[in-house]
């Protein structure tokens, strides 16, 4: 433990017992840290110790230890590690992993540099937490105490677990990952097909087929609205919508005689999405792929719940984009991929040259995107527009 300075003059400068210094919020943002491998285990003498995780055999856990020993514990003996930026925080209900060794150790790390105090609440500040019976709750209007801290914690907890989606009443709540989840195949459809929302976990799939469902019982158009700020995943939730309406559509089909122009039919419902795109979506600086501009979809079934066609209109188009970009923004996608050159004949016939910096209004900001090949995605917007 560092000892404490002498005090210098009638008023000292109090800083360094209320604030974690620069140059120690450096030295502790440098340490390493595996997300993996780091855990606390217990110990008699210190509480806790911060261990290695080397090898795991079902519920038992090899650890090393500090002074390079190894031991064995069981899972649940394990608690997890926060990244490096919440050492000594001073307000704990940010920690990312708040358990007990977590707790001991800011506390520690903070009374080793004189920071003495954490921080007390007011009584309206607190909110009440939920019985262990509604952890990763599939509805958070069944919660017992249904406030701001027990919503946020609910959806953390099934996000970490892979449970993107989450009902509240009515409402359907989806947490984008930012990775493909092997839940919009064909067979993860057929899941949904039919089933009332209690008997399925929830899903996009599940209100759906309840919007379908009731337009069939009901005779009455029904609507979805798909909303949520840049990047929380509108484009890619309203294409698995159309897409499993095209496959519910599809199932009633009752010759084969014409399955092939049905599925045809299908087809340009769900690849009208990736022209639009082209078209209409652009890299922001919180989103590789945003719309900008707002859709309005209708999707049209005949009596017996057989596709017959869909419409989109589009409006709010973001006009100022296409001759004005932010440094790490840029312009929509076509003019990219026409630059790309994939489509043979496509730049001559446009009198396009081989540099897009040749071309002021599309090269202000960035003109490519990460993992994202404009000439493939060129090929897929072809191919589309010609069907």
């Amino acid at each position: 433990m560092p000892k404490p300075k002498p005090q210098e003059g009638e008023d000292p400068d109090p800083t360094p017992y209320l604030f974690v210094s620069l140059e120690q919020k450096r030295i502790d943002q440098t340490k390493p840290y595996d997300a993996k491998k780091a855990c606390w285990v217990p110990d008699e003498k210190e509480g806790y110790l911060l261990g290695e995780i080397k090898a795991t055999k079902g519920d038992v856990v090899s650890v090393g230890l500090p002074g390079g020993e190894t031991k064995q514990f069981r899972k649940d003996q394990l608690s997890q590690v926060n990244p490096p930026k919440f050492e000594k925080s001073e307000d704990m209900a940010d920690l990312t992993f708040l358990n007990e060794a977590s707790v001991l150790h800011n506390l520690k790390q903070r009374y080793y540099h004189k920071l003495i105090y954490t921080r007390d609440y007011k009584k309206d500040q607190l909110q009440q937490v939920n019985p262990p019976k509604y952890e990763k709750c599939e509805d958070m209007s069944n919660l017992t105490y249904l406030n701001d801290a027990s919503v946020l914690h609910n959806l953390k907890q099934r996000y970490y677990a892979q449970l993107i989606y989450t009902y509240s009443g009515l409402f359907c709540v989806a947490i984008n990952p930012y990775k493909r989840f092997p839940v919009y195949t064909q067979r993860c459809a057929k899941l949904y097909r039919g089933k009332r929302r209690n008997e399925v976990p929830p899903h996009i799939f599940a209100i759906s087929d309840g919007a379908y469902v009731n337009m069939l019982t009901n005779s009455e158009n029904q609507s979805m609205l798909i909303t949520g700020e840049s990047g929380a995943g509108k484009t890619e939730n309203t294409k698995k919508v159309i897409a499993y309406f095209a496959t519910v559509g599809a199932s009633t089909k009752k010759s084969d005689d014409t399955s092939q122009k049905k599925g045809s039919l299908e087809d340009q419902v769900v690849q009208t999405n990736p022209v639009l795109e082209a078209f209409g979506n652009a890299k922001t600086v919180r989103n590789d792929n945003s719309s900008r501009f707002g859709k309005f979809i209708r999707i049209h079934f005949g009596p017996s719940g057989k596709l017959a066609g869909a419409d989109i209109e589009t409006y709010l188009l973001e006009k100022a984009r296409v001759i004005s970009q932010q440094t790490l923004e840029r312009s929509y996608h076509i003019f990219y991929q026409m630059m790309s050159g994939s489509v043979k004949g496509l730049k001559d016939m446009c009198c396009l040259s081989d540099n897009v910096h040749d071309y002021h209004f599309i090269s202000q900001g960035k003109t490519t995107i990460p993992n994202v090949d404009d000439g493939e995605e060129l090929q897929l917007t072809d191919v589309r527009t010609c069907t």
